[in-house]
């Protein structure tokens, strides 16, 4: 079931799940929405000659409270301004705010936040389009829908858990590459 946005609010005042810092304009009908932090980290293309599962991919981090534009079909990952936490039976989709995709700014999170998760979600944002696209942080970018798990999920332990900022992959600490 999706939670509204009124229950999400209502969780978040009674302490059962955190949204820091949520205002009312950010509730909407089933949704709530996110704004643009400002780390992001731009993978150094020219310093590798590919990206293996097997090993950290060289990143540059910017830091900016200005804008940053996105050159056309580039990659760049971002962070939320704001930082949550969901108990183990809440999970939350990203989806990207439909005024910015009909510019062609995809933004994606791999689909979605687990439950007990908690940090500030790190965004995959790609411009499918010839011309740059300039990102504002701050900006309301894209929006999290939230809904109920049944009992008994295990919370999220993972390698990304407590994030701060746009953090690159962690592909290469995946289990099947330890020995």
């Amino acid at each position: 079931m999706i939670l509204s946005g009124k229950e999400v609010k209502r969780r978040v005042e009674n302490g059962e799940m955190g949204i820091t810092p949520l205002v009312d304009e950010q509730i909407q009908p089933a949704s709530i929405d996110m704004h643009l932090g400002t780390h992001f980290s731009a993978i150094e293309e020219h310093e590798q000659q590919l990206i293996s599962l097997e090993a950290p991919a060289k990143t540059r981090d910017i830091y900016t409270e200005d804008r940053i534009v996105l050159p056309p079909q580039s990659f760049l990952l971002a962070t939320t301004k704001e930082t949550i936490r969901l108990p183990a039976d809440v999970t939350a989709f990203v989806e990207g705010r439909s005024s910015i995709g009909r510019l062609g700014l995809f933004i994606q999170n791999a689909g979605w936040v687990d439950p007990g998760f908690q940090g500030q979600i790190t965004l995959e944002l790609f411009n499918a389009n010839r011309l740059p696209i300039e990102l504002i942080p701050g900006r309301r970018l894209c929006q999290l829908v939230f809904a109920e798990v049944t009992p008994g999920a295990e919370p999220y332990s993972g390698k990304y858990v407590n994030q701060r900022g746009a953090v690159a992959s962690r592909v290469y600490d995946d289990s099947e590459n330890i020995t």
